[in-house]
């Protein structure tokens, strides 16, 4: 059984989405909070709010994780609060809606903002939070990814292409960082997100989700409650798992199902 009580978890990007969700499953089980934003205050702190109706301790963090000195102040912040870090969810990540054809709609600038982001962040966050683990002894760093990475898919091609970076960049940490601290890595798929639907368009995203509904082998698009779980369990279960990726997707990674029509 899944006890956080007393651990102390930073979630990046944890305003809205997969973030909050996750923020708000720890806090369920117990664990004191970090919520980080770069620019959704107001969300952020109805983030908050709902962790702190689960009667843990939080705190509120605005830092933008491509910036080295803010992710040390985050975690700075924490160790202040409560003496320890336990748990560390890379999930802030951004990107560029770009059709993959299209060669001329991504500049120099675009792939090393999102790499900054998406890459770069978890790396800095990782280094940050490092120490105290190590010192403790034990910490569980979970980073929230995308299929993109595993399949080149997804909103443009230098966030797929980031994506599959942060994948091989947990295999590494989770050697360089073992006994002490795991490093593992959750890939979604489409999730029915606030982020999502601002990146596609109304029309666009309604599309999306119905294809995503008839060609998944479970029939389903997943919410942030549906990645959350996995996240979840790598933080404070899966004791000895590390360098690990699994995929929450509904079956997307499958293709399209393969049914016969039943005969009796």
């Amino acid at each position: 059984m899944m006890d956080g009580k007393g651990k102390v978890a930073i979630v990046t990007g944890s305003a809205t989405g997969v973030g909050a969700e996750v923020a708000r499953q720890l806090a369920e089980y117990g664990c004191n909070v970090v919520i980080n934003y770069t620019k959704s205050e107001t969300e952020a702190r109805e983030a908050q709010a709902a962790c702190d109706a689960l009667g843990v301790e939080t705190l509120l963090c605005q830092a933008d994780v491509s910036k080295d000195e803010d992710c040390r102040r985050m975690a700075d912040a924490a160790l202040e609060k409560w003496g320890r870090i336990d748990i560390l969810v890379n999930n802030a990540g951004t990107s560029k809606f770009v059709p993959h054809e299209d060669l001329e709609g991504l500049t120099a600038e675009d792939f090393q903002w999102i790499y900054s982001v998406n890459v770069i962040g978890p790396y800095q966050m990782t280094r940050a939070v490092t120490p105290a683990m190590k010192e403790q002894g034990r910490g569980s760093i979970v980073m929230v990814s995308s299929i993109a990475g595993l399949q080149g898919i997804g909103s443009s091609i230098a966030y797929a292409a980031s994506k599959g970076a942060l994948n091989t960049m947990t295999k590494s940490l989770a050697r360089a960082l073992g006994p002490e601290i795991r490093v593992n890595t959750v890939c979604p798929g489409f999730i029915d997100t606030r982020w999502l639907r601002g990146g596609l368009g109304e029309e666009g995203f309604e599309r999306l989700k119905g294809q995503v509904v008839r060609n998944t082998v479970l029939n389903d698009a997943s919410t942030p409650v549906e990645v959350a779980e996995p996240v979840v369990y790598f933080a404070l279960g899966a004791k000895h798992t590390t360098g690990d990726i699994i995929i929450i997707d509904a079956g997307t990674h499958l293709g399209p199902p393969n049914r016969t029509q039943r005969r009796d």
